[in-house]
């Protein structure tokens, strides 16, 4: 059997083979996501290498989660910039009622609504659109819990942070997550909502806001 010798030029046929795994190899490339709480405790879950997703680490999810242990038990919250569902799944696995998971990245979309399958959930509703589009009028009963964590440097905060407020998609009494980049100043918080905690971990610090109660209710 004559070998070709090493170094030479690859068969056409090679190339074309070699090309399609390296594409094929990029397209299946997957993040994984471990839930670390509640009823879904230590369930892996992989979602597309798509739109610059970075899940909110382990570490600070479970800070965040003991920030609001007394709050997710029936809560209904707002999972936006949801990426691979960290947050929303995470809290849906911990007790909350349901979950609103909005990305505006479609194969990330359609991983949500699988896994969400896979975990045998059908309390979770996954919305594919941009969150300035889908937050711009309110449609539906304000949320108990919302957690957002946008794309770094793009000054998404500014924008969406009176916009939640102006169309009151929070519940007087209810909570805002935040996360963004350590080495900026703090976003401007609506004047009715109150930073309840904050923590930074490298890059990035995150805080828990509570939003006023209403006027003459009590906790």
């Amino acid at each position: 059997m004559t070998r070709r010798k090493p170094g030479g030029p690859l068969p056409p046929n090679k190339h074309k083979k070699e090309a399609t795994a390296r594409q094929s190899q990029k397209q299946n490339a997957a993040g994984e996501l471990r839930i670390i709480g509640g009823d879904w405790r230590s369930r892996k879950l992989r979602f597309p290498d798509a739109g610059g997703v970075r899940p909110t680490p382990a570490r600070t999810r479970e800070t965040l989660f003991n920030w609001l242990s007394f709050h997710l038990a029936g809560s209904d919250c707002l999972d936006l910039f949801s990426g691979s569902g960290a947050l929303g799944l995470e809290a849906l696995s911990r007790g909350a009622a349901h979950a609103t998971l909005v990305d505006n990245n479609a194969a990330l979309s359609t991983a949500l609504r699988s896994n969400l399958r896979l975990l045998g959930s059908d309390s979770g509703t996954v919305i594919c659109a941009n969150v300035d589009t889908y937050l711009s009028q309110r449609t539906r009963p304000p949320f108990d819990i919302i957690f957002m964590d946008p794309p770094f440097r793009q000054g998404w905060l500014a924008t969406l942070l009176p916009m939640l407020d102006a169309q009151g998609w929070v519940k007087p009494g209810g909570w805002v997550y935040v996360e963004h980049e350590s080495d900026l100043p703090a976003p401007t918080a609506p004047a009715s909502w109150q930073l309840h905690r904050q923590k930074t971990a490298g890059q990035v610090t995150y805080c828990l806001y509570r939003v006023a109660q209403a006027a003459g209710r009590s906790e």
